[in-house]
C-alpha cells in the first residue's frame, strides 16, 4: 500500500491510469456492460461498484478542460422513463473532485458500446444498477513548479 492512494485502486489498475496519456477514455462499467468483448485492456474489479471506484479513480485522474463533457453516461433506452438514482450520485462526485462545471454527456446505449471500443481501458465492476456505464476523458496533469 502507499500514502495518499485509495485502497480500493489495484495495482493493475493504477498502472493503467498511469499509462494512459491526455485525451484518453476510461470507460468503468457495471456488472451487466459486455467488458470482456469490448476492452482493448481490461481491468477487474468485481466486487466493487461504479461510485467507490469513480470517486477513488477521480482523486488522481484529471478529468479533460479542453472538450465540452469529459463524462459520459449511457443514455436510457427510449420507452423507459425511470432516471437512474446512480448518475446522482456521479454527478455529486464528480462535482467534489473536478468542479460544479463539468459537464456531463449522454451517450445512446449502442453508441456507447461503440465508444468503449475504442477506449484505453474497460474496468469492468460488479455495480448492480442499470445504466451504472461511465467514461472518463483524461485531462492534463498540472502541477505548481513554482
Amino acid at each position: 500500500m502507499l500514502k495518499g492512494i485509495p485502497s480500493i485502486l489495484s495495482p493493475e489498475l493504477l498502472k493503467v491510469l498511469m499509462e494512459m496519456g491526455h485525451g484518453d477514455e476510461l470507460v468503468i462499467g457495471d456488472g451487466n456492460f459486455p467488458a470482456a468483448s469490448m476492452a482493448q485492456r481490461l481491468v477487474r474489479c468485481d466486487g466493487h461498484g461504479v461510485p467507490e471506484l469513480l470517486d477513488a479513480i477521480t482523486t488522481l485522474f484529471p478529468l479533460d478542460t479542453f472538450v465540452d463533457a469529459p463524462v459520459a453516461l449511457m443514455e436510457v433506452v427510449p420507452g423507459e422513463t425511470t432516471v437512474p438514482k446512480i448518475w446522482n450520485t456521479y454527478k455529486q462526485i464528480i462535482a467534489n473532485r473536478a468542479g460544479m462545471d463539468t459537464k456531463i454527456e449522454f451517450v445512446e446505449r449502442f453508441a456507447f458500446y461503440e465508444r468503449a471500443k475504442q477506449a484505453y481501458c474497460i474496468v469492468a465492476t460488479g455495480e448492480a444498477a442499470l445504466y451504472a456505464n461511465v467514461i472518463l476523458k483524461k485531462g492534463v496533469v498540472v502541477e505548481d513548479r513554482s
